[in-house]
């Protein structure tokens, strides 16, 4: 969308760049490493983190965005685009060369040109013990998932979020990990049971004390993670998941 198109607006709303100025500057391509997304313009990237919040929208010039503008922390606009990512946890700018830095810890990417299903297996397994749930949220393993999608990973697969990796069909959890990130590319929305209605999206993600969509066992919520400040909140099916 971006890629080979010249700038003709750039604002940063964060105080370290909100100075900076690439209007007509040609960008050169963006790509996704995990939550961090990487825009690469002239020997420069434009480095931001989703986190938990984060999003870039994509819209064709002059249409309403769909969220509030004082929650956009970055515009880029060409000829026939706006991108505006809003609530980033991060917004920089930095020179090419220090891209390593900052995403060279990562594992291969689910939708990166580095994608290796064989690498993310084997750094899965490394560490047979480890919860199912922890295991993917690790970016060291595999980059691009979070918290929503493993729970629903989870339950696609029929495993308990703290089931041991070792317990798993690892590659096959690989495998369907990059079908389900993959068909949700390019929607607005994110479904991972095929249903777009509201209240039925998902199968148990933020579900808790819910019927569960295939079974109607009430859907339990719980927390994972090896410190208490780094503890996720995980949902799961008892019937499903057992």
């Amino acid at each position: 969308m971006l890629a080979g198109r010249e700038i003709e607006r750039w604002a940063l709303r964060v105080p370290a760049h909100a100075t900076s100025d690439l209007t007509g500057v040609t960008v050169d391509e963006v790509v996704s490493r995990g939550k961090h997304i990487l825009h690469r313009i002239d020997g420069r990237t434009l480095h931001t983190h989703l986190k938990m919040e984060g999003t870039w929208h994509v819209y064709p010039r002059g249409t309403r965005w769909k969220k509030p503008a004082h929650t956009a922390r970055a515009i880029i606009e060409t000829a026939n685009h706006t991108t505006v990512g809003f609530d980033l946890a991060m917004v920089e700018l930095i020179s090419r060369g220090d891209e390593e830095s900052i995403v060279g810890h990562l594992g291969p990417d689910l939708l990166g040109a580095d994608w290796s299903a064989d690498t993310a297996v084997a750094n899965l397994e490394a560490a047979p013990d480890r919860p199912t749930a922890i295991a993917l949220l690790d970016q060291r393993n595999l980059a691009g998932l979070g918290n929503e999608y493993v729970a629903e990973l989870c339950f696609l697969r029929g495993i308990r979020p703290d089931s041991p990796i070792a317990q798993t069909a690892t590659r096959e959890l690989v495998r369907l990990a990059h079908r389900l990130i993959t068909a949700n590319r390019d929607r607005v929305s994110r479904t991972t049971t095929g249903d777009t209605r509201r209240g039925r999206r998902v199968w148990v993600y933020g579900r808790a004390g819910q019927p569960c969509l295939r079974c109607g066992t009430l859907i339990e919520r719980g927390r994972l993670g090896p410190t208490a400040t780094q503890e996720r909140v995980t949902f799961w099916c008892p019937r499903c998941q057992s």
